[in-house]
C-alpha cells in the first residue's frame, strides 16, 4: 500500500511549503484550505496531518466516486463526484478538500509535498 507518512523523529518547522505545494498542484493557487495536507499545533509542536488511506471517505460516498487503486490509494473520480461533501464529513482527520462548485479532492500520495519540504519530514512509502 502506497502512503504519505511523516518520518519518525522528524521536526516540522511549520513553513507551509508542503501545504503550498499541494494547493498549487490541485488548485493552481496557494490557499491553505485547498491543501490535502495540514499542519496542526500539537502540544506546541507543528505536526503535519496526512491522509492514512483509511477508506472512510469511500464508504461515505453515495455516488461511488471514490475507489481504491491497485497501490491502495483512495482516488476521487472527478466525473462521478457531485460535490455533496459526504466524504469530507466522513474523514476523521478533516483532510478532504471541498470547495464551492468543485469536486472534492484528497491526498493521492503523489509526493509533491514531500519534495517541497525543506526539513525532509514527509515521505511516500510502500507498506
Amino acid at each position: 500500500m502506497k502512503k504519505l507518512k511523516v518520518k519518525k523523529g522528524s521536526t516540522c518547522m511549520a513553513c507551509l511549503a508542503c501545504v503550498e505545494a499541494c494547493s498549487e498542484a490541485f488548485y493552481k493557487e496557494f490557499h491553505p484550505d485547498k491543501s490535502c495536507i495540514q499542519i496542526i499545533d500539537k502540544n506546541g509542536d507543528a505536526k503535519p496531518m496526512v491522509c492514512v488511506q483509511c477508506g472512510k471517505c469511500e464508504k461515505a460516498c453515495p455516488e461511488g466516486a471514490i475507489t481504491q487503486n491497485a497501490k491502495g490509494v483512495y482516488m476521487i473520480n472527478k466525473k462521478k463526484c457531485t460535490g455533496c461533501g459526504a466524504c469530507a464529513k466522513a474523514c476523521p482527520f478533516g483532510l478532504i478538500v471541498k470547495t464551492e462548485g468543485n469536486p472534492a479532492s484528497k491526498c493521492i500520495a503523489c509526493g509533491i509535498c514531500a519534495k517541497a519540504c525543506p526539513m525532509d519530514v514527509l515521505e511516500v512509502v510502500e507498506e
